[in-house]
Formats: structure tokens, C-alpha cells, sequence
């Protein structure tokens, strides 16, 4: 592990393994034009071995599959001279230059959140642009294609991150450095963007930190670069034997993480924070939000809104009690949030084994039986709360039907259209059987959905 320090930031390389090409070890700029070749443009080239985390890069969104919708505007250049990255929020403790990590963060709980950037790539080096759009949109892809992080340089301390608690040598001296320069840098992107928005990633149990940055630049691609996707690492541990620990750290993070999003509202010029849950990250969103909301009791939905600057709040494979989540809302949850979904399935499979081992049912199962009357009522009339089961969506059930944000093409195109458009399920295409509080996917869903896509981008010229 090599790092070099200068007053403000810390610049990590990440090594690659000896079966990939050497990382590029070029330290992030701290100029900004637009983000968009960082995450695509070096993303496509298979590269094996051990060691180095990867991902497979998801599975287009369908409603992009056939040529006639692109997440990218007509004649959409990207500064290739400007490699950027994936802005980060980690609560994890920093791999130290005596350890021989293969990530600059441990899978151990740090007294602080950190801020910076991470580069990913896809592996051999950059294609064409033209190249990776037509590559990334294709149903089909011929070959593997990852993603890695490469490199990370870190800004600092988050000072709001810092108590009473926190030993003297991690209290930085000027404890608004880093998130100065964090918010430069958002502000920056902002402002060349159409939509004013934050996207925020929590990942679940048992990832390292490259993770969240990985999903996070494949989401920002899938959004044409518009706004900017933060990843937010809590120190969960990679390993199948820590789950109980990690909803232990899940609720540890809230505090960080509430931090991390009132530094968000208050110090950026961002509009709305949308944030994705996924898993057991779920769990550290819910609680996080629920925080604000208990914060923000006396204030007028508006108002509290107005100051949390919540837009969608999507759950996605919950591994959170249902029961829980109630007393969330009947906190005032709702108040505090443009639109909270919640996405359900059938076929996973990961939180039947949560459901053994907790007993109780987890948000993200799907409701089996009749859901009760007074539920029911509410659901219904409360319109800023949506539950969604996708379990008839093309691809849900893959592998154990966990992950079907990514690898389902019809899940994500939904989740990337809330996120980008603010459509209601019924304007994306879903439907509901009448009575039932639970949002479907049609047969014909992905023609439902481009149909209101180009209606809305054909309104809005």
C-alpha cells in the first residue's frame, strides 16, 4: 500500500494484481468539467485473478436495450483529459502503510467519516466512447466486463463526524477542511448539470469498501452523468460469519451517516439527496431517516423536508423488520421524505435465511397472506409511501434473487427513472389490482416505461 500526504488530502493507490495491467497511480485532478469518462471509459476489459475486489459491470436497463432511448443526451462529449471518480462517505477505519490490505480501508468501524474520490475502470485501458455506450446499453455482451477501483485520494475528517469520544490525534486541525473541499467538488459538478440532484448508495452486509463505489459509478453511468452519485462504505465485513456484527455496525453508522446527510443539505448547493438502501443497508438508512425525522418533530412536513432535502428514498431487498419500519413512519418518517419505495420479492431467497434466523419477516420478503385491513387503508391513501413487488420482473430471480436492482433490467430501469424523472409507479408503467396497495410490473412494463420517458423528455424541450 502506497500513500502520499500532502496538508489536505491523502492520495491511496490501490494495487492491482499481477493478472490485471498496473493501476494508474495519476492522482485525481481537483479540476472538474464533467465526470462522465472516469467511470465508463476505462470499463471494459475482463481481467482475472484473485485478490482484487471486482464486479461484473449490470446488465443494461431495458428501457435503453433497444437503441431507441439513451440515458445520454445527443452528441454527448466527455473530457477525456479529466478522469474523474466517485465521490465516497466511509466510516471505516484506514489501512495503515504497515498492513498489506488490497483496499485503502479495513472492514473495522473508524471513530470518524471520512470524505474523498475513487477512480473505477473496467480493466485493459479505455475504449472508444462510442464503444462503451454501445457495449454498456447491449443486451447482449460478448465477453466479461468488470469493474475496479484504482485509485482513491482522500480529502479528511468530516468535522461533524468528530465527538467527544474521539481520540485528540484523529481531530483534525481545521475540522471544515475536507468537507470544504468535498462540497467544492459536488457544487462543481452541480452546476453543470441539469438536475440538481445526489444520489446515494448504501450497500449491504458482507461487502469491503471498493464495493459501493463500484455500483455507485455503474448507477451514475446509467444516468447519463446526470447529478452526482456519492457511495457511502460502513464497515461491514466481507465475510458470511459477520452478519450479526454488521447489524450491529448498520446501527452504530446511523450517526454517521445522519452527519454525513445533514453536512449534504446544509453545506451543497444540491437540490434533492435521493439514496438507495440496499439489504442491510436498509437498515442503516431507515434508522438514519428516522433519526431526522425525531430531529425535525416540531417542524411542518414542508419545512422538514425543505431542510432534509430527502427526494426518493428507495429500499431495495430490506433486511429490516416490517414491524420496525412502522414505527418509523408513525414517527413522522414520511414528513421528512418526497416519496419513500420500497421494493419486495418473492424469490429471495437471502432474507428467507434473515427471516430463520430473526424470526420475524423482513421488509423486502413479499407480504404472504392478507394484508391486514387498517395497512391496507393506509397504504393506500398515503401517497408518498409505495411498496413494490417485483418478483414478476424480468431477471429478479437470478442467482438468489437478492440483487435484483442490478440484475434485474426491468428493477433498475425503474429505480433509475424515480431517480431521474420522479415518476410515480403509475407513471412508470406499474399497476396495481384494485384495492391492493401493491405496485406490480406488467407483461408490457418496459413499453409502458418508455412511452412516459419520451412523453416527459418530449414535454420538457
Amino acid at each position: 500500500m502506497t500513500a502520499i500526504f500532502d496538508s489536505t488530502e491523502r492520495a491511496i493507490r490501490a494495487p492491482s494484481r499481477k493478472t490485471c495491467h498496473a493501476a494508474r497511480t495519476s492522482r485525481i485532478s481537483p479540476r472538474l468539467s464533467r465526470l462522465g469518462p472516469l467511470v465508463l471509459a476505462g470499463l471494459l476489459a475482463a481481467c482475472g485473478g484473485g485478490g482484487e475486489y471486482q464486479i461484473d459491470l449490470m446488465p443494461a436497463p431495458a428501457v435503453y436495450e433497444d437503441g431507441v432511448l439513451s440515458p445520454f443526451p445527443e452528441g454527448f462529449e466527455l473530457d477525456t483529459d479529466e478522469r474523474r471518480g466517485i465521490f465516497y462517505a466511509t466510516l471505516r477505519e484506514p489501512a495503515g502503510a504497515e498492513t498489506e490490505s488490497m483496499s485503502p480501508y479495513l472492514d473495522k468501524r473508524g471513530e470518524v467519516g471520512r470524505l474523498g474520490m475513487g477512480k473505477v475502470e473496467l480493466a485493459s485501458g479505455p475504449p472508444e466512447w462510442q464503444a462503451v455506450i454501445g457495449i454498456s446499453l447491449a443486451r447482449e455482451r460478448e465477453g466479461d466486463y468488470r469493474l475496479r477501483l484504482v485509485d482513491v485520494t482522500e480529502f479528511g475528517i468530516l468535522g461533524d463526524t468528530v465527538t467527544g469520544f474521539t481520540e485528540p490525534g484523529l481531530r483534525p486541525p481545521d475540522p471544515l477542511a475536507a468537507g470544504r473541499r468535498f462540497a467544492e467538488l459536488v457544487n462543481r459538478e452541480l452546476r453543470q448539470s441539469a438536475r440538481k440532484d445526489i444520489l446515494v448508495y448504501v450497500h449491504g452486509y458482507k461487502v469491503p469498501f471498493p464495493d459501493p463505489l463500484l455500483v455507485s459509478a455503474e448507477l451514475w453511468h446509467f444516468l447519463g452523468y446526470e447529478g452526482v452519485a456519492v457511495a457511502f462504505s460502513w464497515p461491514s465485513t466481507p465475510s458470511r460469519f459477520a452478519y450479526f456484527s454488521d447489524l450491529d455496525t448498520a446501527r452504530v453508522s446511523a450517526f454517521g451517516f445522519r452527519k454525513f446527510l445533514q453536512f449534504l443539505a446544509r453545506d451543497t448547493e444540491v437540490e434533492r439527496i435521493h439514496i438507495l438502501g440496499y439489504s442491510a443497508g436498509s437498515r442503516l438508512v431507515a434508522l438514519t431517516v428516522n433519526q431526522l425525522a425525531l430531529i425535525n418533530k416540531a417542524l411542518a412536513p414542508d419545512a422538514a423536508r425543505a431542510k432534509t432535502k430527502l427526494g426518493q428514498v428507495i429500499l431495495v431487498g430490506g433486511d429490516i423488520d416490517r414491524d420496525l419500519v412502522a414505527t418509523y413512519i408513525a414517527d413522522g418518517l414520511l414528513d421528512n421524505v418526497e416519496r419513500l419505495s420500497i421494493y419486495m420479492s418473492g424469490t429471495d431467497k437471502a432474507l428467507g435465511v434473515s427471516q430463520f434466523l430473526l424470526s420475524y419477516e423482513r421488509m423486502g420478503q413479499l407480504a404472504t397472506g392478507e394484508i391486514p385491513t387498517a395497512t391496507a387503508q393506509f397504504l393506500l391513501k398515503t401517497g408518498n409511501l409505495h411498496l413494490i413487488n417485483a418478483t414478476d420482473a424480468e431477471g429478479a430471480a437470478s442467482g438468489n434473487g437478492h440483487g435484483y436492482f442490478r440484475k434485474s433490467p426491468w428493477a433498475s430501469s425503474d429505480i433509475l427513472a424515480m431517480v431521474r424523472y420522479g415518476m410515480d409507479p403509475a407513471q412508470r408503467g406499474l399497476v396495481r389490482e384494485a384495492g391492493s396497495p401493491i405496485w406490480t410490473f406488467p407483461p408490457d412494463y418496459v413499453a409502458r416505461l418508455r412511452k412516459a420517458i419520451i412523453a416527459q423528455e418530449e414535454a420538457a424541450r
